[in-house]
């Protein structure tokens, strides 16, 4: 094994051991955290307690318990993966957690991360009245994670799952499956709202792609392992998010909502459009980036939208993009 000392593993002969020595040298090789969890602890706990089949909810004193020396030799294998590949700890176990429910996730999809898993659990209140939502489209949806969190938030409403990567919707299909949700949740393919003609929502949500061609490379490896389709989106970060703009209107309901994340490119958006009236949601457990909007504000606001959208299309079309 990597640079591991072999006396040094075989007395740390605990859970709790093995997640503090694999936090330490997580902290030692610079890993990045930006998949799950936030600091390496966090990190080493959620592969430790995975390789040994730990439930989060099981009495602390488990983590105290003694284990075997082929447990151990697994445990390790699997945090030294993690160094090595720089792969994100979701790839390396398949499984993420969002909004308190377990995805299946590969490289073929984002690892879920989004605060938007905060506003599924308080049902988009108050912007929305629960009892009156029947149905919800999960735009660029990735493993399906916010649209299927949204399904179990709203048990009586079903729930769109569209994104243009045909591998992301394996992804979603199998999520569906996992969470018996077939008969509610639907995954189709669509370039944003292109497969989407007549169909209306009460909630539209979306974590499209918003990260500028000039941060790309600047990113930490663990990025790397992403699927670029999901982060990448022009320039400046906007090419997705204002095509959601001009579109949304015309698949919202009078009384709907339009939540949509875009991270650390709200300065640029609020740029593009300085007069839009974007609700900047708060979190308690922190995030932002994600902004509201009421079918009525896209509605007067659809001249503005419409004429960014000819400026930077006959821009692209100039530059030969």
């Amino acid at each position: 094994m990597h640079n591991v000392n072999i006396a040094m593993i075989s007395a740390m002969n605990t859970p709790r051991a093995l997640i503090h020595w694999g936090a330490d040298r997580f902290r030692e090789a610079g890993l990045v955290f930006a998949h799950g969890t936030d600091n390496a602890l966090d990190e080493a706990a959620c592969l430790v307690m995975h390789a040994l089949q730990i439930g989060y909810d099981q009495p602390d004193a488990v983590l105290d318990e003694e284990i075997t020396g082929a447990d151990r030799l697994r445990v390790v294998k699997l945090l030294e993966q993690r160094m090595t590949s720089r792969e994100p700890a979701a790839y390396l176990l398949h499984e993420a957690w969002f909004a308190n429910l377990p995805f299946y996730v590969d490289e073929r999809v984002l690892v879920p991360r989004s605060p938007i898993a905060e506003l599924i659990d308080a049902q988009f209140m108050p912007w929305i009245k629960p009892g009156q939502v029947s149905k919800i489209l999960d735009l660029c949806t990735g493993s399906g994670c916010i649209g299927i969190a949204c399904a179990h938030a709203f048990p009586a409403a079903t729930v769109d799952l569209t994104d243009l990567s045909a591998d992301a919707l394996d992804v979603a299909r199998e999520n569906i499956r996992r969470h018996h949700l077939k008969n509610r949740v639907g995954a189709l393919q669509s370039d944003i709202f292109s497969a989407l003609h007549g169909r209306v929502y009460d909630i539209i949500v979306a974590n499209p792609p918003y990260v500028p061609a000039g941060e790309m490379q600047q990113l930490a490896p663990e990025f790397g392992h992403e699927p670029s389709m999901g982060l990448l989106a022009g320039s400046d970060g906007l090419d997705v998010v204002v095509h959601i703009l001009k579109h949304a209107a015309r698949h919202l309901d009078k009384n709907g909502i339009l939540i949509v994340e875009v991270g650390h490119t709200q300065e640029i958006l609020v740029a593009q459009f300085p007069d839009a009236p974007f609700v900047w949601l708060e979190f308690e457990y922190g995030g932002n980036g994600v902004f509201m909007l009421e079918a009525a504000q896209l509605q007067y606001c659809q001249p503005l939208f419409d004429q960014v959208v000819l400026q930077r299309t006959t821009l692209a079309n100039s530059r030969g993009e």
